[in-house]
């Protein structure tokens, strides 16, 4: 099997707690790195999939008549967009 050599810069604490838990488990930290990077593509790729299911056979008029129908008031506290500027 062919491997990559990638490069990780982690925060300290990230780095612990993958440590922590890799010991945990009794894995290398290669190894259980590897393991949540495999799922996090896996959680990706499904929720992408998902995604494209439900969204065959939508038509964009009717998207558009869903979001007309949203009433005209304010951000529920926590929801509200953040500009770029903020970032």
């Amino acid at each position: 099997m062919n491997r990559a050599a990638i490069p990780v810069k982690l925060p300290p604490s990230l780095g612990n707690a993958a440590r922590k838990l890799a010991e945990e488990d009794g894995v290398s930290l290669n190894q259980w790195v590897s393991l949540a990077v495999a799922q996090k593509i896996s959680s990706v790729e499904t929720a992408e999939a998902f995604f494209k299911r439900r969204s065959q056979g939508a038509e964009k008029v009717d998207f558009l008549e869903i979001l007309r129908s949203a009433p005209d008031r304010p951000a529920d506290p926590g929801d509200e967009l953040v500009s770029a500027d903020a970032l």
